[in-house]
């Protein structure tokens, strides 16, 4: 258990150096690649998160996935408080490594809006609708959370196909519905650096932490997307 809840939070910190880094990689000044654009953004997540998977092997680096497997029987409900925790940490302590390693753009950037710094870490919508912000996160999290049951379910002989396929699920989501939230999908991936945030001595001054949103939207949403990907699954795909 404690070598889970190790690759648990590690996992998921090196999918948080990935995220989080491009974003600033993407935004802050002085970087070498500032305005690259969301579909570098979005391409580095994927990768991000297949190269993790790689790493750290059958580890699930989201809550709602811990979820859906303690729904599934694939996991002890007993243990999904503590491994959904060790990967809310391991967010934190990514975001720590990030800001580290580009304090000298955050330094740089004090002239950029609050706003934009505090969406380096976690998500935003560009239309503030909770109700619709709710539906997007969960249905995004619905197609995920299947959908990487059924790569799973169908690369049982070739399991190495897993990780690629997962970051290829999660490119074409942010691709097709990343624009109206910013698609966590991941209470660890937008909690653990809001939380980061809240912490950090960023140059500057911050922006409020807009708590309302990030407990409600990708804190919520995406387990309830989670619990219904899991029936789904189990009930219509038999998995």
């Amino acid at each position: 258990m404690i070598h889970q809840l190790l690759a648990e939070f590690l996992g998921t910190a090196l999918m948080i150096v990935f995220g989080v880094g491009v974003h600033c990689c993407e935004v802050l000044n002085t970087s070498k690649y500032q305005h690259s654009g969301h579909i570098f953004a979005i391409t580095t997540w994927g990768f991000g998160i297949t190269v993790s998977l790689f790493i750290f092997g059958a580890v699930n680096i989201n809550p709602a996935m811990t979820l859906a497997q303690a729904i599934l029987g694939n996991i002890p409900w007993a243990n999904v408080i503590s491994i959904s925790l060790a990967e809310v940490l391991g967010g934190v302590f990514g975001s720590i490594v990030v800001f580290i390693a580009y304090y000298d753009q955050f330094k740089a950037s004090e002239s950029i809006d609050r706003v934009t710094i505090r969406n380096i870490f976690s998500t935003n919508p560009n239309v503030r609708n909770l109700p619709r912000n709710f539906f997007v996160e969960f249905i995004d999290t619905f197609i995920f959370i299947t959908a990487i049951l059924a790569i799973a379910a169908a690369t049982t002989k070739a399991p190495a196909l897993l990780p690629i396929g997962v970051g290829l699920l999660v490119w074409a989501i942010g691709m097709g519905m990343g624009g109206p939230t910013g698609f966590a999908m991941n209470l660890a991936r937008d909690m653990g650096p809001r939380i980061a945030h809240a912490m950090l001595p960023i140059p500057g001054g911050k922006a409020d932490n807009d708590w309302q949103y990030g407990i409600l939207v990708p804190g919520i949403a995406p387990f309830l997307g989670a619990a219904c990907a899991a029936l789904f699954a189990r009930g219509f795909l038999g998995l």
